[in-house]
């Protein structure tokens, strides 16, 4: 079902060591209660299809994509940018809920028309990676990307 986003221009870009940061009243981040430290291994740890199988369709996403770049007055090519989940569903983030998406803009310098391209997918991997690891609890992974992508890793210790 397409979510109800934000008031057009509500939300606001901010930038972090240069890098696009969510709008902290508009998308808090927000978890799926089906996956918990106990059952990791059955939900974002195993082998494979744990994203494909939750992630919604396309003709969910994109009405909620066009109308989150209206929240956040993005006016860049939407194929540049994101419809991305604060909390990934790597880490446990809620699928289809309008506080764990925002349309993230590509990184500064990114050439225009060449696709997605930002620096929070390798600090997603590397979070999803020490929380299936034990080098870092679920919880903690979640509150160091929501409190800051740009420095969860050396938040916890991770890089």
């Amino acid at each position: 079902m397409v979510q109800k986003q934000p008031a057009a221009g509500s939300c606001r870009y901010r930038y972090e060591k240069g890098e696009p940061v969510e709008d902290t009243t508009c998308t808090p981040g927000a978890t799926s209660p089906a996956v918990t430290q106990a059952n990791l291994a059955s939900t974002i740890c195993r082998k494979s299809g744990y994203t494909k199988g939750i992630r919604p369709p396309e003709s969910v996403t994109g009405p909620e994509k066009r109308a989150n770049a209206a929240s956040y007055s993005y006016t860049g090519r939407l194929g540049d940018a994101e419809y991305d989940h604060l909390i990934s569903l790597e880490l446990g983030g809620d699928p289809n809920d309008a506080r764990n998406l925002w349309v993230e803009p590509p990184d500064p310098g990114h050439k225009t028309g060449s696709g997605v391209n930002n620096l929070k997918d390798p600090v997603e991997s590397k979070l999803h990676t020490a929380v299936c690891s034990g080098k870092t609890t679920l919880k903690a992974a979640q509150q160091a990307i929501v409190t800051d992508w740009s420095t969860a890793l050396s938040q916890l210790g991770l890089g």
